[in-house]
């Protein structure tokens, strides 16, 4: 049983006519002044049974009135409570998810360091060949420079003996070299060069 939706002053309409109903009920009552009461009467007991029935019929109307409203929450609620279970059981799955990558995070976190070791390994072997390389190479150029320097030292001490033994032949040559002795020389060249025209 679905009823249409009633506008708003439909309802204030029927709310005015429940209310004045209502109040014609309880005029007789409210016009009594000093006689008995009229609950201890047998018509007294005939509207205490109506104004129940009707009360009860208001009531029974008004739960018929108010049953799509009810349905309608109802409805709403049932879906908010489906849209919550389907959130939690997302909620369930992304805890899920996160619990699986935590406990993957171990795994990685040894993969890594691992990887890091094998690294720094091979980095510490690439720098130990690359100091040893420069080292032998800083080796073979001061054995060069040595070498060179060696030469150069040799050199200079033929040059140097040269220059003594030249200096110590002057000097010799001019002790023992006389006016005499400087003639006969003279001579003996000359004779030579003329021996070596003919």
């Amino acid at each position: 049983m679905i009823f249409a939706p009633v506008s708003r002053r439909a309802k204030l309409c029927q709310a005015a006519t429940s209310a004045a109903f209502f109040l014609l009920m309880a005029a007789p009552a409210l016009a009594q002044d000093d006689q008995s009461s009229p609950a201890d009467s047998h018509v007294g007991w005939v509207f205490r049974w109506l104004n129940f029935a009707i009360v009860l019929g208001l009531a029974i109307w008004a739960l018929g009135k108010a049953g799509p409203y009810f349905r309608n929450h109802a409805q709403e609620i049932s879906e908010k409570v489906a849209e919550g279970a389907r959130a939690r059981e997302a909620a369930e799955a992304d805890r899920r998810a996160a619990q699986a990558k935590l406990a993957g995070i171990d795994a990685e976190a040894a993969t890594m360091r691992a990887e890091a070791k094998r690294g720094a390994q091979a980095e510490t072997e690439r720098l130990r060949a690359q100091a040893k390389a420069e080292a032998e190479a800083i080796e073979r150029s001061a054995q060069a420079e040595i070498e060179a320097a060696e030469r150069a030292a040799r050199l200079e001490l033929k040059a140097l003996a040269a220059r003594i033994a030249v200096e110590g032949a002057e000097a010799v040559l001019r002790s023992e070299l006389t006016p005499n002795t400087e003639a006969k020389l003279f001579g003996n060249f000359v004779a030579e060069l003329e021996g070596s025209r003919n």
